[in-house]
């Protein structure tokens, strides 16, 4: 089920419906985890099981390891956890990716070797629901934590319907301690909610689906040679395509827990005016990126064990973070750009320690950074390093000859939205949306609020998944 479906609609107005009933809290409880488990389902259900397997594992590896006493035992209960759950992820979201690279090296070394036939499908979310899972068992682990204190409560945790499959992804210390008493959102909660469900909606379903998906489709699904201009603005306007998407997803996420009583952390905080990029990833898919920080990068030795360690762990880091969104070499490419640029970036701020620049020179490294992010939106969205090198060729001007691909109108679209989206993120690069909404008057609240609504309602068409989905 996907939140741009008039079935989501009527499913979330049934869920509100039966969430504001006076039944018992834990009642309720149980209604939402029905719910949850529903909306999971309606996608492909026998692929719940592998959400009861993952919960029950962590649920009793984490019991375990808590009343152990002997390091190795609390050791083993941990990788038991971890292993389950990686094992799970590495089978359905890297089979086919492993057999493909092995039988590639199989025929480098003269092997004639012929995989069995067999396709894996792809559980949606089961990226983000196993690392929500793998650290409610690492942090009881490593002491952080303390366990939920029923089953329910760790159950709702991970199978809570507004993160399941596009986060943003949860820690237990987060969500479970809101289970324990008994919510119900505030009228002014349930405004702000449907209010950021529609923002989030507006993005997804208007602006990346309606605006700026075709002529990124055209460019990077077509088979014609992009010149500077087309590889530019596809480019740019598949930049403006992910974060509507993405940050569509969260905010509608976030808009739906808030209706129902619940908060969820902020998973963007407008990326596109950072400057920097560590910057970047303190604004994009912020709980990703405090995920691999806390279970990754600090675990391998961040920057604790001198220079060379420290870039040898945030390589590995951001490698690592690249597969993680897709079983693609592509996507390696894609994370090891961004470690090089974290590198580059460490080394100049060591070098230019007591350099602060002015607002002139602020912008124009911000506009450098989103330059520079957009170099690697290329292989993220490229299928093919063929067609990576392809647009990349255009982007640096060495397609001089190639026949113009999109239309002037979608030129002069994708300019303009994207020109206003990085501009807006600009303007709120210092504030928040909820400190910018306090200052506008409620009439123009309420105008824009039925804009979206109106835009929503004849945008809609066939209710395109979102592209995290995939992950």
């Amino acid at each position: 089920m996907v939140f741009n479906s008039l079935t989501f609609m009527l499913f979330f107005a049934i869920v509100l419906g039966l969430h504001a009933m006076p039944f018992r809290w834990t009642t309720r409880k149980i209604n939402l985890l029905i719910a949850s488990y529903l909306f999971y389902a309606a996608w492909n259900p026998p692929f719940v099981i592998l959400l009861w397997i993952s919960t029950v594992v962590d649920w009793w590896a984490a019991k375990k390891l808590v009343h152990a006493e002997r390091p190795v035992t609390r050791r083993a209960w941990m990788l038991l956890s971890v292993v389950a759950n990686l094992g799970m992820l590495g089978y359905f979201k890297y089979g086919g990716f492993l057999l493909a690279n092995f039988t590639a090296l199989m025929t480098t070394l003269g092997v004639a070797y012929q995989p069995p036939a067999f396709e894996i499908v792809l559980p949606i979310g089961i990226s983000f629901y196993t690392f929500a899972t793998m650290s409610y068992t690492l942090d009881i682990y490593l002491r952080r934590a303390k366990p939920a204190s029923n089953f329910l409560d760790y159950a709702l945790f991970v199978t809570f319907f507004p993160h399941l499959v596009a986060g943003p992804i949860m820690r237990p210390t987060e969500l479970v301690p809101q289970f324990a008493q008994p919510r119900r959102a505030t009228p002014e909660m349930l405004r702000f909610g449907l209010a950021l469900m529609t923002l989030g909606l507006f993005q997804k379903v208007v602006l990346a689906d309606g605006f700026l998906a075709q002529a990124a489709e055209m460019v990077y699904d077509g088979a014609k040679i992009p010149g500077t201009l087309d590889a530019w603005v596809a480019t740019l306007a598949f930049s403006g395509q992910i974060f509507c998407d993405f940050a569509g997803y969260s905010t509608t996420a976030i808009g739906a827990a808030m209706c129902l009583g619940f908060a969820m952390p902020d998973n963007f905080r407008f990326p596109y005016a950072a400057v920097g990029f560590s910057d970047f990833w303190r604004r994009w898919h912020i709980t990703l990126s405090a995920w691999l920080r806390d279970y990754l990068y600090i675990p391998l030795g961040g920057n604790r064990h001198g220079t060379a360690r420290t870039y040898l762990a945030l390589m590995a880091t951001m490698l690592l973070g690249g597969l993680w969104h897709g079983a693609s070499w592509t996507f390696v490419v894609w994370g090891g750009l961004h470690g090089l640029y974290l590198s580059a970036e460490r080394l100049l701020r060591a070098r230019f320690a007591g350099y602060r620049p002015g607002p002139l020179m602020l912008f124009g490294l911000g506009l450098l950074t989103y330059a520079l992010i957009n170099i690697t939106w290329v292989f993220f969205r490229a299928h093919s390093f063929d067609k990576a090198w392809s647009v990349l060729g255009g982007m640096a001007g060495r397609n001089a000859h190639a026949a113009p691909i999109l239309p002037t109108m979608q030129l002069v679209m994708v300019t303009l939205i994207v020109g206003g989206i990085v501009c807006a993120h600009w303007l709120m690069r210092h504030r928040t949306l909820e400190s910018a909404v306090a200052r506008v008057p409620a009439t123009v609240l309420s105008a824009t609020w039925a804009l979206m609504a109106f835009a929503i309602v004849i945008t809609q068409g066939a209710g395109n998944a979102f592209i995290y989905f995939q992950f």
